[in-house]
C-alpha cells in the first residue's frame, strides 16, 4: 500500500446543485478547511450492545473495540432505528426513521432514489467513497435508477481461503486487503468515506466453532430470556468468535490508518445494525434488539476515556459526518449531531435535551400472509421501554415462527412451547409493554399489568404518539396499511403459491394492487408513488 498524505484536501466550492443537497456549510463545529476528516464507520451485524468487552463482556474478547473506547466516548444508550437489518441500515444512511422513508423502512423492499444519503452528500463535496462486506440490503436499489448501492462503491475482490478462517460460517471476505485497495485507489487530496459492513454475526453459525477455538461452556454468558443450557451455551461463543473476528479486521485497517498517518484525522464509529440473532432479540424492540453498542474515535478532535449515558440514534450519526466536514445537514434528516457530545469533554448526562429515542417495526422475514408485517413503535429513555404492538392480534413471529432465525436454540425452544420463555418469545403480546431495563434488563417482567405505572405509560404514549404524528408515520397518520403493500424482493414462503425465489404469481400481484387501492393515501409524496 502506497504512504497517504496526510492532507486532505481543501473544501471543495459548493456549486448550486450541491448547495441544494448539502444546504450550507456551517463553521460550528467544522474541521479546519485544510483538513476534513475522513470517515470510517464499522458496522457489524446482528450484535447486541453488550456483547463489547468494554461493555461488561467477559467471554466476548474485543481488544481494538476496548481500545477505542478508551481513546474516545463509548455510548451507553445508543438505540437502531428499527430491529432488522435492512431497515436500520437505510435509517442510519439517511438520517431519518424508517417511518419517514418509505419502501426503505421495512425489510428486503427497495430504496427510493430522491432519498439522499450521507456517503453521496460527502461525494459531491469532494470525499472519496466505498464500502466492502455488507452495505444496505437485503433489497432492490437499482430498480429506481440508483447506480450504486446507497452505501457507496463496493470493494470486494479479495477473499480469504478457507484454511484461514477460524469458523466455516465465518464471511469469506478479506474486509482489510479490501480496504487497502480503497485507500489505494483513492486520489491523494481527497478524504474518504469508508462502510465496513461486517457480515459477523450473522447467523448461520457453525455449531461448536467457539469450543474448537479455545473458548469453554463454562464461560459462556446466557441471557435471561434464553434457556441456559449447552445447546444455547455454545451458540453463544459460536457468536463470539464472530463479533471477535470483526474486531480483528477493523484492527487491521486501523493499523493501515497509523502507517499513512491517517489515524488522528478519522473519525471512526463502531456500531452494529441490530441485536443478536436469537428468539426475542433480534427482530424485536427489546432490549436486546435495538439497544447498540456505538463507540466513536477522533483522536484529533474528540476527547478520549469517556462513557456518555445520553440516549441518541444511530439517526444521528449521518448529521454528524456531515458536520464533522463542514456540511450541513439536509432539513429532511431528523436525527440530530453527535459533535456537541463529542466536543464537550464531559461524560454521564451530556446533553439533558436527549430524553428519548425512537424505534419501530414493520416486516422482517415474510412470515405471514399477504405478506404482513408486526407493525412496532417502541420509546427508550435511559430506564424504561415502552412498548405499542399495534396490530397485537397478529403473530409477532408469524406462520411457524418464521420471523426468528432458524438456530439449534430456537429449534429447542419450539419443542416446549409452553414454558415460560416460549411463550415470551413466540406468544401474543398485548397493546402495550413496558419494562424497567435498570432492574430487568432481559425484558421479562411487563410492567404495563401493573396499575402503578398507567401515569409513565401515558406519558410516554402521549410524547411518542405526538412525535410520530408530527413526523409522518403512515401509522400515525390515517394510512398504515401502505406498509403492506410494499413489495418483498428476498425470499418468499409458499403461503400464496409463489415461488422460494420471491417471484409473484398473478395472485399475488393482483392482491398487492388491490390493498394499495384501499390505502387512505394522504401524503402527496405517498400519493406520487401510489400513482407510478
Amino acid at each position: 500500500m502506497r504512504k497517504l498524505s496526510v492532507r486532505c484536501g481543501t473544501v471543495a466550492v459548493l456549486t448550486l446543485a450541491a448547495l441544494a443537497v448539502a444546504g450550507s456549510v456551517n463553521c460550528a463545529y467544522a474541521a479546519d478547511a485544510g483538513k476534513r476528516p475522513n470517515v470510517l464507520l464499522a458496522i457489524g451485524d446482528d450484535i447486541s450492545w453488550q456483547h463489547f468487552g468494554c461493555y461488561g463482556s467477559a467471554f466476548v474478547k474485543t481488544p481494538v473495540f476496548d481500545s477505542l473506547a478508551q481513546s474516545g466516548v463509548k455510548f451507553n444508550n445508543a438505540f437502531c432505528s428499527a430491529p432488522g437489518c435492512s431497515p436500520s441500515r437505510a435509517a442510519l444512511l439517511t438520517g431519518k426513521h424508517i417511518w419517514e422513508i418509505e419502501e426503505a423502512g421495512t425489510h428486503a423492499s427497495n430504496f427510493p432514489a430522491h432519498l439522499q444519503v450521507y456517503p453521496e452528500i460527502l461525494q459531491e463535496q469532494g470525499y472519496f467513497i466505498g464500502y466492502t462486506g455488507k452495505p444496505w440490503g437485503p433489497g432492490k436499489y437499482t430498480i429506481n435508477g440508483r447506480r450504486s448501492n446507497p452505501a457507496g462503491p463496493g470493494f470486494n475482490k479479495n477473499k480469504i481461503e478457507n484454511t484461514d478462517l477460524i469458523s466455516q460460517s465465518i464471511s469469506k471476505t478479506d474486509y482489510a486487503k479490501n480496504f487497502e485497495d480503497f485507500l489505494d485507489q483513492r486520489p491523494k487530496d481527497k478524504p474518504f468515506c469508508f462502510w465496513f459492513g461486517a457480515h459477523e454475526a450473522h447467523r448461520r453459525f457453525d455449531f461448536k466453532s467457539g469450543v474448537k477455538n479455545g473458548k469453554k461452556l463454562e464461560d459462556a454468558v446466557v441471557p435471561g430470556f434464553l434457556p441456559d443450557n449447552e445447546t444455547t451455551r455454545h451458540e453463544m461463543l459460536d457468536y463470539a468468535i464472530e463479533v471477535e473476528w470483526y474486531d480483528s479486521h477493523l484492527g487491521k485497517m486501523i493499523e493501515m490508518l497509523k502507517e499513512a498517518g491517517e489515524l488522528e484525522n478519522t473519525l471512526i464509529v463502531v456500531t452494529a445494525d441490530n441485536g443478536m440473532a436469537f428468539p426475542r432479540a433480534k427482530a424485536n424492540n427489546y432490549e436486546y434488539g435495538v439497544h447498540m453498542p456505538l463507540i466513536v474515535s477522533w483522536p484529533v478532535k474528540v476527547s478520549g476515556n469517556r462513557v456518555v449515558d445520553d440516549p441518541v440514534s444511530l439517526i444521528d450519526l449521518a448529521p454528524t459526518f456531515l458536520e464533522a466536514a463542514g456540511i450541513e445537514a439536509p432539513e429532511a434528516m431528523s436525527g440530530k449531531s453527535l459533535l456537541g457530545i463529542l466536543f464537550s469533554e464531559k461524560s454521564g448526562i451530556v446533553e439533558p435535551s436527549r430524553e428519548f429515542v425512537l424505534s419501530g417495526r414493520e416486516r422482517h422475514t415474510h412470515a405471514r400472509e399477504d405478506n404482513l408485517g408486526y407493525p412496532i413503535r417502541a420509546m427508550h429513555t435511559i430506564k424504561y421501554t415502552y412498548i405499542r404492538n399495534l396490530k397485537p392480534e397478529r403473530s409477532p413471529t408469524g406462520r411457524e415462527c418464521n420471523d426468528v432465525d432458524s438456530s439449534p436454540s430456537h429449534s429447542l425452544m419450539l419443542k416446549n412451547q409452553n414454558s415460560k420463555l416460549a411463550q415470551l418469545a413466540y406468544g401474543s403480546r398485548p397493546l402495550e409493554e413496558l419494562y424497567d431495563r435498570q432492574k430487568d434488563p432481559y425484558c421479562l417482567n411487563n410492567l404495563a399489568k401493573n396499575p402503578e405505572h398507567r401515569g409513565v405509560m401515558d406519558k410516554m404514549w402521549q410524547e411518542m404518539e405526538g412525535a410520530l404524528t408530527k413526523a409522518g408515520d403512515p401509522r400515525f397518520n390515517g394510512y398504515g396499511d401502505i406498509w403492506e403493500s410494499y413489495p418483498r424482493y428476498s425470499r418468499m414462503r409458499d403461503f400464496l403459491g409463489f415461488n422460494e425465489s420471491g417471484k409473484y404469481n398473478p395472485e399475488y400481484v393482483e392482491k398487492a394492487v388491490d390493498q394499495m387501492k384501499k390505502v387512505d393515501v394522504k401524503n402527496p409524496a405517498y400519493e406520487q408513488r401510489a400513482k407510478r
